[in-house]
């Protein structure tokens, strides 16, 4: 059993911004491996099916971004989710636009949804892809630069990471996180 969780938070007004992208893997493996996200609860919108022989759960929490431990911890209790078949998919200001980093365990660096993950599992030891957004402009402030649309130049960069995101995440299927860390993290 593996348990995808992209990071974000609900609603039109955040639809396609830099904080959402964990949602936009999501979306993207739930394009990819025909799993809709057709079931509502546990706080969240999840769908699961079997890729490869392996049963996957597809999540995005609706709690908003600083609450989204309150939606994976009971759906990892509900269906007996072991941490180490979780993996976290979020935005990261510290690696620029177009880059990827996987990690297995870690603080949460600043980052809300990443505290409320620790707080609600009880570890920093769970696998997680953080997807480069890099910092704001000199004078913007945090918040604004997370919550704005991607520009037009990092549009087409966005496309080939979510699709290196995927990638990862279904490799991850037939090695163990560690192999994929090897292979992604360049």
């Amino acid at each position: 059993m593996k348990l995808f969780v992209g990071l974000g938070n609900p609603g039109k007004p955040y639809d396609r911004t830099r904080h959402n992208i964990g949602f936009e893997v999501i979306d993207a493996l739930s394009e990819k491996w025909s799993i809709p996200l057709n079931q509502s609860k546990f706080k969240g919108m999840y769908g699961m099916g079997h890729i490869k022989g392996e049963k996957v759960f597809l999540l995005k929490p609706l709690t908003y971004m600083n609450l989204s431990g309150e939606s994976i911890r009971p759906l990892m209790d509900y269906y007996h989710i072991d941490i180490e078949d979780l993996v976290v998919i979020y935005d990261d200001l510290d690696l620029p636009v177009g880059r990827i980093r996987l990690r297995q365990k870690g603080s949460a660096g600043g980052h809300n949804g990443i505290k409320s993950t620790i707080a609600h599992t009880g570890t920093q030891e769970f696998n997680r892809i953080r997807v480069g957004i890099d910092r704001p402009p000199s004078g913007m402030k945090v918040p604004d630069y997370v919550l704005g649309k991607f520009t037009a130049e990092e549009q087409g960069e966005l496309k080939e990471i979510v699709k290196k995101c995927t990638e990862a995440c279904e490799e991850w299927l037939d090695s163990p996180f560690l192999q994929v860390m090897n292979v992604y993290n360049q």
